[in-house]
């Protein structure tokens, strides 16, 4: 299993506004998809509830602190009825959605290698990608050409400390997409 954090940005580190993305790029929701389909992805609350629904054909692992309070009330449809508690008492599961939620990055990781299939990929917010910082073995940042003048979530350069990029692919939109590795 290889960790993967995937990201957009903006030239100043800005990656989010108001709960959800301040740009909307076709290409990059694409290269997402494709990227990260068939995989495991991991994300914060708020980030679950931006997106408002599982992503298909992934097992979606949402850290929160709230147990799935948080991630049931964000889910269409889901009513407390949906919620199960699983054999550890620090993981829980929507019933047949594909979504678990956990409290740390640690049992992330180890629900991941319980039900997860292929690589682990961090798609947000910043204080979970904050998390998973110093296990992150790449990084693939969509460089967003135009800066956000009222973004509110950034990304600091820290996070990419110690990676140096090893291919850099075009993928419509004017958009291009780093890989990091590290060095």
């Amino acid at each position: 299993m290889t960790l993967k954090a995937i990201v957009a940005m903006d030239p100043n580190g800005a990656i989010g506004r108001d709960g959800g993305l301040p740009w909307h790029y076709p290409a990059d929701l694409r290269f997402f998809k494709r990227t990260t389909r068939g995989n495991t992805v991991v994300m914060g609350r708020r980030t679950w509830a931006s997106i408002g629904r599982p992503l298909p054909d992934r097992l979606n692992i949402v850290l929160t602190r709230r147990g799935l309070e948080g991630v049931a009330e964000a889910a269409p449809g889901e009513g407390s009825g949906a919620t199960e508690t699983a054999a550890r008492a620090n993981r829980e599961e929507l019933t047949g959605t594909g979504v678990i939620a956990v409290a740390s990055a640690d049992d992330a990781l180890r629900a991941h290698a319980e039900h997860g299939r292929g690589d682990l990929y961090v798609i947000g917010g910043a204080q979970v990608y904050a998390a998973f910082a110093r296990r992150v073995d790449e990084w693939i940042v969509t460089r967003i050409p135009e800066a956000v003048a009222d973004a509110d979530t950034f990304l600091p350069d820290s996070l990419f400390a110690g990676f140096e990029r090893y291919r850099s692919e075009e993928i419509g939109d004017g958009l291009v997409v780093d890989f990091l590795r590290r060095a």
